[in-house]
């Protein structure tokens, strides 16, 4: 770093930090914040995911489901450490908050956090069953490779190569529930798939948050966001209603 330029100078024009001890607090907060909603989601989604493994159609399905939970929870560990580089207690990290806890079926809570942790709203709902869970996997796998080609630029050098090296593995679990999701509408629960898609669709464009954030200026100054939430709900509103137009089923749009 030039040593007449500011650090909001500095990043503000695309540099990258790259150690805890050249983070100030403001940045601290906003990072430990995206951090922590990342490994939540992770292990809350891995978590509800977990209980449907048993569901799956056959062998093959219930290992496919199995590797997703364990590659979340890896990923989750990834990122947990970056968390840990900053002061985290990661090895008690995971047992502070009731991963598998959710709402009823019909709450609406729009982009509400959980009270026990910063996950996303989305993953507070409960699966009903095996087709309920690829469609939603399908859904929000769309939405988190949308997501992390935004987390992928973020300032904080370290975090944003570990967002890296995940983007291709969930992009490989949205690829499977695209194929499952595939099967079943072959197998004729087109009407069923479509009921899922209805439930899921509001509640994972949510996960993108409000149309309108007034912390977004701020966020892009220090490099921790480059697209709006608009743009990215759109991106992902797009290629997932693509997907569902080749199946027979209609989007949320």
């Amino acid at each position: 770093m030039a040593e007449d330029m500011s650090l909001s100078s500095y990043l503000a024009q695309g540099g990258k930090l790259t150690n805890p001890s050249n983070v100030p607090p403001r940045y601290r907060a906003e990072l430990l914040k995206l951090i922590a909603t990342f490994v939540d989601s992770e292990l809350a989604g891995a978590a509800g995911f977990a209980d449907i493994i048993n569901e799956g159609p056959g062998i093959k399905a219930r290992i496919a489901a199995a590797k997703i939970v364990l590659e979340k929870s890896d990923n989750a560990d990834k990122v947990l450490r970056i968390m840990g580089e900053f002061g985290a207690d990661t090895e008690a990290y995971a047992d502070h908050h009731p991963w598998t806890a959710r709402l009823t079926r019909d709450a609406d809570i729009g982009q509400s956090r959980s009270k026990h942790d910063m996950r996303l709203a989305v993953f507070n709902y409960p699966l009903e069953g095996w087709l309920d869970a690829v469609v939603m996997n399908l859904l929000m796998g769309r939405a988190v490779t949308v997501q992390l080609g935004e987390l992928s630029q973020v300032s904080y050098q370290p975090l944003a190569e570990a967002f890296r090296s995940i983007a291709p593995i969930e992009q490989r679990h949205a690829e499977l529930a695209e194929e499952g999701l595939t099967q079943l509408v072959e197998n004729g629960e087109t009407a069923q798939a479509q009921e899922a898609v209805d439930y899921w669709w509001p509640r994972v464009a949510a996960s993108f948050g409000s149309q309108t954030s007034e912390k977004f200026d701020g966020l892009r100054a220090m490099g921790l966001r480059h697209g709006t939430n608009a743009e990215l709900h759109d991106r992902w509103a797009a290629d997932a209603g693509a997907i569902l137009g080749k199946l027979g089923l209609t989007s949320g749009n």
